[in-house]
């Protein structure tokens, strides 16, 4: 009875969660263009800002959960399931699926704070602070770069590499997670504005080329 409880109130929770761009949902779909550029808002991940020395006792006690502390600017670490990115030599983010929040029966978010104990750090759950948009397509690149300084060219902007910037002058965490394919990491309270700026950049390509 108990158990059945517990899972209907995860279900509870679920049901309810709106996520920052939900009600853009619609028109990303109807802006993407399939083939080309695909956007959309990706979906509810469990996010946690790690701050600790790596080289430290309790920097390879996170380590040991998140499976790796990246080292160098732009590195990516983790495993399939926990994504760990570099935004500092002592910052990280830790993302990982929805049912890895402790409010959902996993222990992400706990195991990292017991994993830092009373060392110096800091471990803040961050999964209602961020969205995930997700872009992809040939013409992803090129929407990108209409208000990112990055050079994304894949020579230098490859696949594993996250870094901090700005796309259409909102800080985001931009990862290139394939060949033609991209995740957006913004605060929630700027999802609406840079969904918005997506549906415009990516616009010109329903529109054949010119020869």
């Amino acid at each position: 009875m108990a158990n059945t409880a517990a899972i209907n109130g995860i279900n509870g929770l679920r049901d309810i969660r709106r996520s920052p761009a939900s009600h853009l949902a619609a028109a990303l779909e109807a802006g993407s263009i399939q083939g080309t550029v695909v956007l959309k808002e990706g979906p509810f991940q469990t996010m946690a800002g790690v701050r600790v020395d790596p080289r430290s006792e309790e920097g390879a006690r996170i380590a040991a959960v998140a499976r790796s502390l990246p080292a160098r600017c732009g590195d990516v670490g983790g495993t399939d399931r926990v994504t760990v990115l570099w935004l500092g030599p002592s910052e990280f983010l830790v993302v990982a699926p929805e049912e890895a929040h402790d409010s959902l029966g996993g222990d992400l978010i706990g195991s990292l704070v017991a994993a830092l104990g009373e060392a110096p750090g800091q471990v803040v759950d961050l999964s209602a602070n961020r969205t995930t948009f997700e872009l992809s397509g040939p013409r992803a690149r090129a929407a990108l770069e209409k208000g990112c300084a990055l050079d994304l060219h894949p020579r230098s902007f490859t696949v594993g590499t996250a870094l901090s910037t700005e796309i259409g002058n909102i800080p985001v965490v931009l990862q290139k997670t394939g060949e033609e394919s991209f995740r957006l990491f913004p605060r929630a309270s700027f999802a609406d504005f840079l969904g918005r700026w997506l549906l415009d950049a990516v616009r010109e390509f329903a529109s054949p080329e010119v020869p």
